[in-house]
């Protein structure tokens, strides 16, 4: 009896499960080398060429898995964001439970991405210039936070903290320009400003708004 030529296994084809495992144990082990290389040469010293040839995989697979430097710094700061962004929206939501003005959650939202910042801005700069850049200033991952800001800016506006008819997405990204990486980067470390002027002088803006 003929055997079925479709239940013969093609020499040399890879299972799809050992596939996928080979990959996602490339995608560990380029991820925990750029870290090291970063650590110790920082983001701005390491190409991905140097990457690959340490993680001992061709730039070929390098590309499939981060098609530049900059997706790659956000895989690394992915976990990182998304505890930021529970703690923040869980903050939030008990200061709102605790009928805390919007204007003062807003000047406590904007003082942790400062903090958030500082920690991780080589990563950020990296990501914002190859990622989101070109995406716009709603570019994801930074877009929940544009959206955090214009909606606390809505409930303040709602509860009669600031005047009505302002133009809020405008001063949201007028607010969040001192965060954003390449700025944040240009005020704390060219410019030499301590995080506490920066955060007092984005606090300070936010106070601006209150309605006289």
């Amino acid at each position: 009896m003929k055997r079925s030529s479709a239940s013969l296994p093609i020499l040399g084809e890879t299972p799809p499960r050992a596939g996928r495992a080979d990959a996602a144990a490339n995608h560990r082990r380029i991820l925990a080398t750029a870290e090291k290389l970063f650590a110790r040469q920082g983001v701005a010293g390491v190409h991905m060429a140097d990457i690959a040839k340490a993680a001992g995989v061709g730039q070929g697979t390098l590309y499939r898995h981060f098609a530049n430097k900059g997706e790659l710094c956000l895989a690394l700061l992915d976990e990182q964001m998304a505890e930021f962004q529970d703690h923040a929206l869980g903050t939030l939501r008990a200061m709102s439970a605790q009928r805390e003005r919007k204007l003062d959650q807003l000047s406590w939202f904007l003082d942790a991405l400062v903090h958030f910042n500082a920690r991780h801005a080589p990563l950020l700069c990296a990501a914002q210039r190859e990622v989101i850049l070109p995406e716009g200033p709603t570019g994801s991952p930074f877009q929940w936070q544009r959206l955090t800001v214009v909606g606390l800016l809505q409930g303040a506006e709602r509860d009669g903290e600031i005047e009505t008819g302002l133009d809020l997405p405008a001063i949201a990204d007028v607010l969040l320009a001192p965060t954003h990486p390449p700025v944040f980067n240009f005020l704390h470390t060219t410019a030499g400003y301590s995080l506490e002027r920066i955060s007092a002088a984005v606090r300070r803006m936010v106070r601006g708004l209150v309605r006289r």
